[in-house]
């Protein structure tokens, strides 16, 4: 069904998922191989040192992933309601369905579903994105949606995030969502150096990397969060109204953020308390860090330098005539 321009009265379906797409796909897929990478190599591994080597590398895979994946997942924020709402513009139809709104830090992601699917002589199942993310444009999307024909409540909720809107919460949740993301990258950063410092002999400083990745972790929230500060729209349909709450994303990047402080304090602590146990856990040999006891740093050149033991046997006592 077509008009005499050959356009269609309705609008395609955009098919990205409002949780995962093909960027939290490939991610997961990498860190994937990665673990895998490790687990082959575990055979290799005698004793208990073998289970300790699985979880440490299980935990640092998981806290890398989640850092990353994050940023592209939409569901920071969710909100669904069933309700009879009209289903066309200037049409008196009339559906009855599930209509979602997911927020990430990229944009927005509207699903309608009908109950039942089918309706009205139609297949009304829509999953529609969009983005205020660099280089796109939010208001030029929707506009696009208005002209194609979206259906009714998709354009009622995705107008309420337009720079035209009176609810004005576009601005708020696009710069939140920039800070939090900036924040996001600064903590992987510091993961990757707590697991550079995590293979080193000095396992102290692997612990103040890992509070520092949970420091920025948990200031992505707080940067997310202060979108709350500001009175919402209410967005009703009839008497039912779509109410948002955090999603599992906002959950699970407190949540890691969380475990990166507690294993940097254990660690930590461990150092100060318990050496033993500690280098046991990350399998340092005893040569290992009996070397760096045996070295000390030369006050003039900067230089490491290994200690000498000062035994008589090895002076020999000179006089010099004067």
């Amino acid at each position: 069904m077509t008009f005499s321009n050959g356009i269609y009265p309705f609008y395609p379906q955009q098919r990205k998922a409002f949780v995962f797409d093909v960027n939290t796909i490939i991610v997961i897929v990498v860190f994937l191989t990665l673990a895998l990478s490790f687990l082959l190599i575990l055979p290799g591994i005698r004793g208990r040192a073998r289970l300790y080597w699985l979880l440490r590398v299980l935990v640092s895979l998981f806290i890398g992933v989640v850092i990353v994946v994050v940023h592209f997942t939409g569901d920071w924020e969710s909100g669904q309601v069933t309700a009879s709402t009209p289903y066309k513009s200037f049409s008196r139809s009339r559906v009855n369905a599930d209509i979602g709104l997911h927020i990430g830090l990229t944009g927005v992601n509207v699903t309608l579903i009908g109950n039942p699917v089918n309706q009205i002589n139609e297949t009304i199942n829509y999953n529609e994105q969009f983005a205020w993310w660099f280089g796109a444009d939010y208001d030029k999307m929707y506009s696009e949606g208005l002209e194609k024909g979206l259906p009714h409540p998709i354009l009622y909720v995705a107008e309420k995030f337009t720079l035209e809107s009176p609810c004005a919460v576009q601005n708020l949740y696009r710069i939140a969502g920039h800070y939090a993301s900036a924040t996001l990258w600064v903590a992987f950063c510091a993961w990757l150096i707590s697991n550079m410092l995590f293979s080193m002999p000095v396992l102290v400083y692997g612990g103040y990397m890992s509070l520092v990745t949970g420091a920025f972790m948990i200031f992505a929230v707080l940067s997310y969060s202060t979108v709350r500060s500001s009175p919402m729209c209410t967005i009703n349909f009839g008497p039912a109204s779509l109410k948002i709450t955090y999603g599992a994303s906002f959950w699970l990047t407190l949540a890691t953020g969380l475990l990166c402080l507690l294993v940097g304090t254990v660690v930590i602590v461990l150092h100060y308390l318990s050496p033993s146990q500690l280098k046991a856990f990350f399998d340092l040999s005893e040569e290992e860090t009996e070397s760096l006891d045996d070295m000390y740093v030369n006050t003039y050149t900067g230089d490491l330098c290994e200690a000498i033991d000062p035994s008589p046997r090895d002076f020999k006592m000179t006089i010099q005539k004067v």
